[in-house]
């Protein structure tokens, strides 16, 4: 009887003790997954507190330090997310995810070698059936510093063999799908991944992201909506309707101001919905430069340096607001801050406007001079930012046409330079008129010691603009006058000669307007006199023709009688 009882008892005690085990297990099941929907909904502050809690009372979790290791990785806190993949490594459950992050980490260092060295080793130990690991793997090629869609394609593949029916897996692909261009296939996955994981809003909401990306964003915001609808607490939804605000914004200038504000709003509903972290405000001051409110920056940013003092990406954005908002000095030393402190990258956009400030700072108050060292100064700046990244010369157009309208032709040419030697960028043709405007007006004025490598140049903008646009003919007569002070006078005639058969072919509507008259008698005038000593039957030719458009013309006129 004792012996039948104890057993009872201990078939209780072992169905007790199943029992607890099984219900820690849930519950440390639902909490990696209150995790993992923290990090989705991009919650991360809170992400971090749960997996901060579970590695404390079960340090054996390997999936919990990787988590955390990746939330670390999104922030860009490299160091941090290092210190939880190397403990994470050593965890009995899962511990091989580890593996995966610190993979990550070797392809944001460019040592491809290394992360496929780690690869292995977090896939050394997989069963048949399992297939996560290939999830994790692809999201570390797509995640890195520079995306490899291809890579994580093929990874992801390996997971479709094994099974294809997971959500996500399908959410997977249609990131790696979105990453490659390829929209069919990205839609096609998105849309499954939802319908095998109804709560996976994720899926449903990039639907609406391939919408935005094919500019239909009335139809990207109602799918937006949609979402909204299901789960109105989903904050990426409003970040994703934020930056289509914005982007209708761009398309409709008469209307950005409103759209703007739009658009902050719901980028203010998406922070209320996830953390008011630093991380979070700097989140919000990318998007505040996005739709360049840098008054507002400028206010977010003196908050961030009262949260952190220390965070030098903070410097930037006081940097940028300052200079946008004319506070030089506050400007230089933020983003001389920035660049400077140990581990930063700097990126083009800082060289560019901090060399912008040093020139403004340069700057007497009334904008007609600039100091030459600090215009200088500042240029080297602006030449390291453009050497990083040749389209930060859109950036320069606008303070090139200052310098023009200024009259200081000299400066403005050195700053057109940059994109009149940049045929990708969409100014360029912009550019390389007025850097031949600039060079040809900088040699002109009276007592001015000729430079010929300038007009040089000024000339060779000239060809680059008639290239880009044959009907641009002013072209043709700049031509003329740039290689006048360069005393070419065949190639003078030439231009000129190019400049009237090209005008007097648009008709006689054209050739009887006042402004092209007047510059037909240049042309007549300057052609005649580069022959008055070689060919006098010629230059008298060219001055009859001006004395035709203009018989009170005094210079012709007298100019006749001395040849005769």
């Amino acid at each position: 009887m004792i012996n039948k009882l104890t057993t009872m008892n201990m078939n209780k005690v072992t169905i007790l003790s199943v029992a607890i085990l099984a219900s820690a297990f849930t519950v440390q099941a639902q909490d990696i997954n209150q995790a993992k929907k923290a990090v989705d909904a991009e919650q991360f502050e809170s992400a971090k507190t749960i997996l901060k809690t579970i590695i404390k009372d079960k340090p054996a979790n390997g999936e919990a330090f990787y988590t955390l290791g990746n939330v670390y990785l999104t922030q860009k806190i490299q160091d941090s997310a290092k210190i939880y993949f190397d403990k994470g490594i050593t965890a009995s459950d899962e511990g091989q995810l580890n593996y995966i992050g610190l993979g990550q980490m070797d392809l944001n260092s460019n040592n491809v070698p290394a992360a496929q060295a780690n690869f292995a080793l977090a896939t050394k130990e997989m069963k048949r059936k399992d297939f996560q690991e290939f999830i994790y793997i692809a999201r570390a090629y797509m995640n890195a510093e520079k995306p490899d869609y291809k890579n994580a394609l093929t990874t992801l593949n390996k997971a479709v063999v094994i099974n294809s029916q997971d959500a996500q897996l399908q959410l997977a692909l249609g990131d790696a799908y979105y990453g490659e261009g390829k929209q069919n296939e990205a839609f096609i996955a998105y849309r499954s991944a939802f319908q095998l994981d109804s709560s996976l809003l994720r899926a449903k909401m990039q639907l609406g992201v391939l919408l935005k990306g094919a500019k239909s964003y009335d139809e990207a915001s109602k799918a937006y909506n949609e979402v909204i609808a299901i789960n109105p607490n989903y904050g990426p939804v409003y970040r994703e309707l934020a930056e289509t605000y914005y982007k209708i914004a761009r398309n409709k200038p008469s209307q950005a101001a409103a759209n703007y504000k739009i658009a902050l709003g719901h980028y203010d509903k998406y922070m209320s919905l996830t953390d008011y972290s630093i991380n979070s405000r700097m989140r919000r001051a990318d998007f505040l430069i996005l739709i360049e409110d840098y008054v507002a920056l400028e206010v977010e940013a003196k908050k961030m340096i009262e949260l952190d003092k220390v965070n030098p990406r903070i410097y930037r954005y006081l940097g940028y607001s300052a200079y946008k908002n004319g506070n030089v000095d506050v400007a230089i030393k933020s983003l001389e801050n920035f660049i400077n402190s140990p581990g930063n990258k700097p990126i083009a956009l800082d060289y560019l406007y901090l060399g912008l400030t040093k020139i403004k700072k340069g700057t007497n108050p009334e904008g007609t001079a600039i100091d030459s060292t600090a215009f200088k100064t500042g240029l080297m700046d602006i030449k390291k930012s453009i050497e990083m990244e040749p389209l930060a010369v859109q950036e320069l157009s606008a303070v090139g046409k200052n310098l023009f309208t200024q009259k200081m032709y000299k400066e403005a040419a050195s700053i057109f330079e940059f994109g009149a030697s940049t045929p990708e960028s969409k100014s360029f043709l912009d550019d390389n008129v007025y850097f031949g405007l600039a060079n040809y007006y900088a040699n002109s004025g009276k007592d001015v010691k000729v430079d010929i490598v300038a007009l040089q140049k000024g000339d060779a903008a000239f060809d680059k603009v008639l290239v880009a646009s044959p009907i641009y003919l002013e072209a043709y007569l700049y031509k003329a006058r740039t290689n006048r002070l360069l005393e070419k006078d065949d190639l003078m005639v030439k231009n000129y000669e190019d400049y009237i058969a090209k005008t007097t072919a648009l008709g006689a509507e054209e050739i009887a307007k006042p402004a092209v008259k007047t510059k037909f008698v240049e042309s007549y005038n300057n052609m005649a006199a580069s022959f008055a000593n070689t060919n006098k039957l010629k230059a008298i030719e060219f001055f009859n023709k001006t004395l035709a458009i203009d018989p009170t013309n005094n210079y012709a006129a007298e100019s006749i009688k001395i040849l005769k």
